[in-house]
């Protein structure tokens, strides 16, 4: 059917709203596409398909993710090749969506290939493999064993948090809140990531907090959740976690995220954030930003 007139230019309106500075009035907008559904597929895929920014992409691609239409798919396996990681990973929510329908082979083999391409971001094959691991752990077993080597795959494997999705944004915060007073790093971890595939940064001051403090590498799931919804004032905390560890591994990890937050906040060695990092830590901001 046609849409009529008056939606279109509420679906338009809305669509614009994803370019919004307003954190508030992008959730706003995703939230009312979603309830209007396949109506908005279409403006949604053309927005993708743009020159829009990171952040207008990756809004687009969460929105197509929670309408949940096969049209979707394509555009969505075309994005995991994306510069930018939080719109791969937003890709990747797509693509996880119909892994076990008709098309799904696709989605497979497309997310398959980002986990084995090492040199993708760890945070875009963590949350791959996460994505893949619906399929059972059976079928997965072939992928695991070829990546036995792979530090970024065997922090990966671990059960999923199955309630995460049920969750409301309130009951997550209080499970970040509640793992870290009980000093349980694993389930704090993948708390954070639940909030990050929502778009929410309710509890980034914990992300910040937990890399200033750190002492050992942070699980997969944390470096994951700052890559996604990471700002600014996460530079400072993983330049100062990365200056105090010697692990190789999590240096490599930190560097990632570190380059994926500032391509994202646009933030270049000139900007005055960024030379206060070079000035506090100079060895480790050469690292870090390459």
């Amino acid at each position: 059917m046609p849409v009529r007139a008056s939606a279109s230019r509420t679906i338009d309106a809305l669509v614009g709203d994803l370019s919004s500075t307003s954190a508030t009035t992008r959730e706003a907008a995703i939230a009312r596409l979603t309830v209007i559904g396949a109506r908005a597929v279409k403006p949604l895929i053309n927005l993708l398909e743009s020159n829009a920014t990171a952040r207008v992409r990756a809004g687009a691609l969460r929105t197509l993710d929670a309408v949940g239409d096969a049209r979707a798919l394509l555009p969505a396996l075309a994005a995991l090749d994306d510069r930018d990681a939080a719109v791969a990973i937003a890709a990747i929510g797509v693509a996880r969506r119909f892994l076990r329908d008709a098309n799904g082979a696709a989605a497979v083999d497309r997310l398959t290939m980002v986990v084995l391409d090492r040199a993708r971001p760890d945070a875009v094959r963590t949350a791959a493999l996460h994505a893949l691991r619906d399929l059972g752990r059976k079928t997965l077993a072939p992928l695991l064993k070829s990546l036995a080597d792979d530090p970024v795959v065997a922090a990966s494997v671990r059960p999923p948090a199955s309630t995460a999705a049920e969750l409301s944004l309130a009951e997550l915060l209080a499970d970040v809140e509640s793992a870290r007073d009980r000093h349980r790093p694993a389930a704090r971890a993948a708390a954070h990531l639940a909030l990050a595939a929502r778009g929410s940064r309710i509890a980034l001051y914990d992300l910040r907090e937990w890399l200033d403090a750190a002492r050992e590498p942070l699980p997969a799931d944390a470096l994951v959740a700052l890559s996604v919804i990471g700002d600014a004032p996460c530079l400072a905390p993983i330049a100062k976690a990365h200056a105090r560890s010697a692990d190789a591994s999590w240096h490599q990890r930190l560097a990632g995220v570190f380059r994926t937050i500032s391509a994202r906040e646009r933030l270049t060695r000139r900007h005055a954030l960024m030379k206060q990092i070079e000035k506090k830590w100079p060895d480790t901001f050469r690292r870090l930003a390459g």
